[in-house]
């Protein structure tokens, strides 16, 4: 079977089959078909192993001094030690080279004095550690769809709880749960037979849970965006139960291989570190675009890139938003954010944020704000007071500006008169209703439905 004809079948047969008419194992069959397809097309087209080699790169210069801040907030609370173990279990598919790795990395940070670097050599410092989260962040924004990056204040407050209560939760952890299972009392229970099985088989369960237990706070905090408790395990679990396992193939595969020191010699060692970053980002990554597409699994319809509206459904999609916004004003409901919204109009939300820009941009939309983000959406101006048609021009001049705008664009006289006149007659069904209008029949009223009520209504008088 050619590669068009096995596409071709995988489109008609799993892609744009409609899932509600199936059962429910055929459901879950074909959501699981749909979201293998789906990030297996992001990895082909590049969209994550590049990010994944940007991270390598940044890694790479921000491992020590991570690791000297993490230190110097470890020692504070006397569990400093656990850094060189936690970095061995990280580095130990990588075998004899890790062990190497691990002991040059740590005789790097135990010989930084912060007394000596000075203020300038501090804040260098700090910038190297906070480029890291910040190139992090971003990755996991571009996998999520998310435009805007944090804002300044809260990206500080963030970075900072992170530096500051991450590596102390992470090592406690850790030293809790080796505490518990090296106590007497387990100890003690493992001499009982079937106890003894279950203990070792929990013993052996421990680094999955813990790899997942990280992975599920990293997608929950790092995007940009409310991310469902749900869907961030669903990806977590995917990618610890991927990371773990390809530990074990790394470590037999590719570390114990005497090829790259015959080829690389000396940057053997360098060479497999930087193959392992590659392959720990990309799995980490690959869960979190998991962790996207089970929570928005319209998109796993949408074969394209970034999905971009028609000029037609801009139109429309403006109407609605306004008619959400305003319908939930005058409930005094809380007002609805991007994702709020989205599901509102069922609409990926990163294909809908063009359209709130340009409702902002010309004042019709007022973002209410939490830490410096859009946290809802109200009216800009009195919705009783707002021309319908304003609402269109608002997202048909979106973009234009200065040397590119209508005034700019050279028509011959007639056709710019007829231009004119066509835009004139298509606003004509709207005359006269406002945004308030629009809610009577609710948010998913057809305008022509609200324009006949009101025409009937006129007669009538």
């Amino acid at each position: 079977m050619r590669l068009e004809t096995l596409d071709d079948w995988f489109r008609s047969h799993v892609l744009e089959v409609d899932s509600r008419q199936q059962p429910r194992w055929r459901r879950g069959l074909l959501f699981c078909l749909r979201l293998a397809y789906a990030v297996s097309r992001d990895v082909a087209r590049g969209h994550l192993t590049l990010r994944a080699m940007s991270l390598v790169y940044t890694t790479l210069l921000s491992m020590v001094p991570l690791l000297a801040v993490s230190f110097s907030v470890l020692k504070a609370f006397g569990v400093h030690n656990q850094i060189e173990p936690a970095l061995a279990g990280f580095l130990a598919p990588l075998g004899s080279r890790g062990e190497e790795i691990t002991t040059r990395v740590i005789d790097f940070v135990e010989n930084i004095q912060v007394g000596v670097l000075g203020a300038l050599g501090l804040l260098l410092l700090l910038y190297t550690v906070i480029a890291l989260l910040q190139k992090v962040e971003r990755a996991f924004n571009e996998t999520w769809r998310v435009q805007r990056p944090r804002g300044f204040a809260q990206r500080f407050s963030d970075y900072l709880s992170v530096l500051l209560v991450g590596p102390v939760l992470i090592f406690a952890a850790l030293g809790i749960t080796a505490s518990v299972l090296g106590s007497d009392f387990v100890r003690s229970l493992g001499t009982v037979a079937p106890l003894g099985a279950l203990i070792n088989l929990a013993t052996r369960l421990v680094p999955y849970v813990l790899v997942i237990a990280a992975f599920t706070f990293v997608y929950l905090f790092v995007p940009n965006t409310r991310v469902r408790p749900l869907s961030a395990l669903v990806g977590a679990l995917v990618a610890g139960v991927l990371w773990q396992s390809s530990g074990l193939v790394f470590a037999s595969v590719i570390a114990g291989s005497a090829n790259y020191t015959a080829i690389y010699s000396a940057f053997a060692t360098l060479i497999v570190f930087m193959i392992w970053l590659y392959l720990s980002w990309l799995i980490l990554l690959i869960g979190s675009s998991i962790a996207y597409y089970h929570q928005h699994p319209r998109r796993l319809l949408l074969l394209g890139d970034a999905p971009e509206l028609s000029p037609r459904l801009r139109e429309r999609a403006a109407l609605g938003v306004m008619s959400c916004v305003a319908q939930a004003h005058y409930a005094r409901e809380t007002p609805p954010d991007d994702e709020a919204l989205a599901a509102r109009l069922h609409m990926p939300a990163d294909a809908l944020q063009p359209v709130v820009d340009a409702l902002r941009e010309a004042g019709l939309l007022r973002a209410l704000e939490q830490e410096g983000e859009p946290s809802g959406y109200l009216p800009g101006t009195p919705p009783e007071e707002t021309p319908a048609v304003e609402v269109l021009a608002a997202v048909r001049r979106h973009g234009e500006r200065a040397g590119l705008d209508l005034a700019s664009l050279a028509l011959p006289p007639a056709l710019d008169s007829l231009l004119g006149r066509r835009e004139t007659a298509a606003a004509e069904p709207l005359a006269g209703l406002t945004v308030r209008d629009l809610t009577e029949r609710g948010p998913g009223a057809p305008v022509r439905e609200v324009t006949e009520a009101r025409s009937r209504a006129s007669q009538g008088a």
